[in-house]
């Protein structure tokens, strides 16, 4: 037998072979159409029995299955999407899925839950819209610091290897998203958006969870864009825009005992417009209790219109009604580099820190922020109780000091 009869046998042999791999991998990756188990995308029938369907079955096959929103409105929730499930799945929302608006709705802590999941991925193009307005006129959390938060849009619990991409979120009750006990999450090309004067509408929002990225999204809130609470390690943000909101924030620390420590964060290339805050770091100051915040640099940030662009409050006090104290969270190793912009206030540099734990090793390198307010005058900086470094470009003027 020549060489020109066995190529054409042996190519057959290896097509055939791919051809039986492909039939396999997509009889193994299943699709299940919430439709198909009776949602109907009219804005008004309560779906979310069928959603709940659809991801059960999806999540008790093998392989890695698909739970389809397909365009259209649906009315749906509160859901709690739990696993483990036995493949990767996926949530691909192609229409918009709307919070119902009564009073049982503001009960829950979430409108969107998955917890226990490895390998979740939600995309698709698609909105989510939380009906905040309904809801926010109840929020007392501003007057009472024991309040119970509004529903966040999706909440996260120890979900690991897995990510949110091509979604939107309008107008969420509380946050619209929060990790918590997720390891190795990705968020990227989202779109977040809130009024600037709702109530506790967090962009996102991270607590004991490691390994988390979030990149190239736009993010408009009523407080912070982007929070790292208690156990927050390894954290990388890039190229986010924020505004309107709180800033992106680290805490608040320190409000209960026996806190997990925030290590590792890296915020980067990212553009804040209109904020009450800048890059913050937050610890309440009495109570308090010890934990400690360190490794952390913001670099590359544009600043625009901002209130307190760069700031360390050791004396975070939301309700207004705290007891003067010193904060017992030790702040170290932290980095503002090339910070670049305009402040709507005077003091353009705040770092208040504490006198029971002053903060150490605090870098300021080639800052430079215009004071753009009433009356006309230059920036300024205000320090207390802490000790670092500055180099280079330096307006306002730096008042760290460089040893204890």
């Amino acid at each position: 037998m020549g060489l020109s009869s066995i190529f054409p046998s042996f190519f057959f042999l290896v097509f055939l072979a791919l051809f039986i791999i492909e039939v396999h991998v997509q009889a193994q990756n299943l699709i299940f159409n919430v439709v198909k188990y009776g949602a109907r995308p009219d804005g008004i029938s309560d779906n979310t029995k069928a959603f709940n369907i659809a991801w059960n079955k999806a999540c008790s096959s093998e392989g890695g299955n698909v739970v389809l929103v397909p365009n259209g409105l649906f009315l749906v929730g509160p859901l709690f999407l739990n696993g483990p499930c036995k493949g990767p799945i996926t949530f691909h929302i192609q229409g918009i899925l709307r919070a119902p608006a009564d009073a049982s709705s503001r009960d829950q802590d979430h409108w969107i839950s998955f917890q226990y999941v490895d390998g979740l991925s939600i995309y698709g193009g698609g909105s989510l819209d939380g009906q905040g307005s309904s809801a926010w006129s109840y929020n007392t959390c501003l007057k009472d610091p024991h309040c119970k938060p509004l529903p966040a849009t999706m909440r996260f619990d120890f979900v690991t290897n897995s990510t949110i991409n091509h979604i939107t979120s309008i107008n969420s009750k509380g946050s619209h998203i929060i990790l918590f006990g997720c390891n190795s999450f990705t968020i990227h090309n989202i779109k977040i958006s809130a009024p600037g004067d709702s109530p506790n509408t967090d962009g996102i929002n991270i607590g004991n969870s490691k390994n988390i990225l979030i990149f190239d999204s736009e993010i408009a809130t009523g407080d912070d864009c982007i929070s790292m609470s208690p156990g927050s390690k390894t954290i990388n943000i890039t190229n986010i825009k924020c505004g309107p909101g709180h800033g992106i924030s680290v805490g608040s620390l320190g409000g209960i005992p026996n806190e997990d420590v925030v290590d590792g964060v890296l915020v980067t290339n990212c553009n804040l417009t209109g904020t009450s805050n800048g890059l913050r770091i937050k610890t309440k100051a009495n109570p308090s209790y010890p934990t400690t915040v360190s490794n952390l640099t913001f670099q590359q940030i544009l600043v625009y219109n901002v209130a307190n662009p760069i700031i360390i409050d050791q004396q975070y006090c939301p309700s207004k009604d705290c007891k003067p104290g010193a904060s017992r969270v030790g702040i170290s190793d932290v980095r503002f580099r090339t910070i670049t912009g305009t402040t709507s206030t005077r003091v353009a540099v705040n770092l208040l820190c504490s006198s029971a734990k002053p903060c150490e090793e605090i870098e300021l390198r080639d800052i430079n922020i215009a004071y753009d307010g009433l009356p006309r005058g230059p920036a300024t900086s205000s320090c207390s109780n802490v000790y670092g470094v500055a180099y280079g470009i330096q307006n306002p003027p730096p008042c760290i000091r460089r040893s204890l």
